[in-house]
């Protein structure tokens, strides 16, 4: 009896033991194909000079210029990391701001809260026809496109609108637009339909349309949750916006990869500072708004 008892034990948790064993499989045989190594985890020997004076440079930061002879009109470093920073943060609002219409629209559309319908699809033959055809053909054709707004990372539409607009700031806030809305408008349409619904029950039942119970009744719930989601993309898309510099867009990652390529590693790591600094100041500014719309 116990030995039939101990058959019936799913191995080695059930259902989430058996995922988790797949992915450990899944990444034995994905080890195995790349053919890496744990030898490949230490530095070789030609690199470690390389390592070492990058990583000096982090005790060290520069202030000024490494280089022996600078052009002239060049503005100082320290003022070129500023001005870097602040193109930077320009260019993610801009992006940011557009994603946030693009998310708010598509996740009120793509919400399954504001398609839901009660009474069914009704009697009448028209209701009928654009409840239960046309509505949900709207709505799947929302989610598909969510999904394919997500799929693409900003840097691959980074280099498509480069080649499509040429070297303008244009071309790097529509990258950034496109799959941050895509996922605004996921994390928000998820937030509206697992918000609480005993407001928009009581609005229904005094009589309210559709688009009332909506934004009375199930957009005040979730909207703190949605704006607290909001702030921590637009730190997302800060970062963001420095590595498109890599493409040479004058963000903070173009003049970042200029000092890299001239070997200047104190000038890097002055511009990594700024990006740390820059990072942490919209993280408490984000934390401190979030207590106040969240928490309130």
């Amino acid at each position: 009896m116990e030995a039939a008892q101990l058959g019936r034990v799913p191995f080695p948790v059930g259902r989430r033991g058996r995922v988790l064993l797949a992915i450990l499989v899944a990444a034995a045989l994905s080890w195995y194909a790349l053919g890496l190594s744990l030898a490949d985890v230490f530095v070789a020997e030609s690199g470690r000079g390389v390592l070492a004076r990058f990583l000096a440079g982090a005790v060290h930061p520069a202030v000024t210029y490494e280089a022996a002879k600078v052009p002239d009109g060049t503005p100082p470093l320290l003022l070129q990391v500023v001005r870097s920073i602040a193109d930077t943060i320009v260019l993610a609002a801009g992006g940011m701001g557009l994603a946030l219409v693009l998310g708010f629209v598509l996740g009120f559309f793509g919400a399954s809260s504001w398609w839901a319908d009660e009474g069914g699809c009704g009697r009448a033959r028209w209701g009928r026809f654009v409840r239960c055809r046309v509505l949900p053909v709207i709505y799947g054709a929302v989610r598909v496109l969510i999904v394919l707004m997500r799929s693409v990372h900003e840097l691959l539409w980074a280099v498509l609108f480069l080649a499509a607009f040429g070297l303008n700031s244009f071309g790097a806030v529509i990258a950034i637009a496109i799959p941050y809305g895509g996922t605004l408008a996921k994390v928000f349409s998820e937030m509206l339909d697992e918000c609480p619904r005993e407001s928009a029950r009581s609005l229904r039942a005094i009589g309210a349309r559709p688009l009332q119970v909506f934004l009375f009744g199930l957009l005040p719930r979730a909207l703190g949750d949605m704006s607290a989601y909001a702030f921590y993309r637009f730190e997302c898309a800060v970062r963001s916006s420095a590595v498109l510099g890599f493409f040479g867009y004058p963000t903070l990652g173009y003049y970042l990869r200029q000092a890299a390529d001239n070997l200047h590693y104190r000038e890097v790591w002055t511009y990594l500072y700024a990006l740390f600094l820059v990072v942490l100041l919209f993280e408490a500014w984000s934390a401190q708004l979030r207590r106040r719309i969240v928490l309130r």
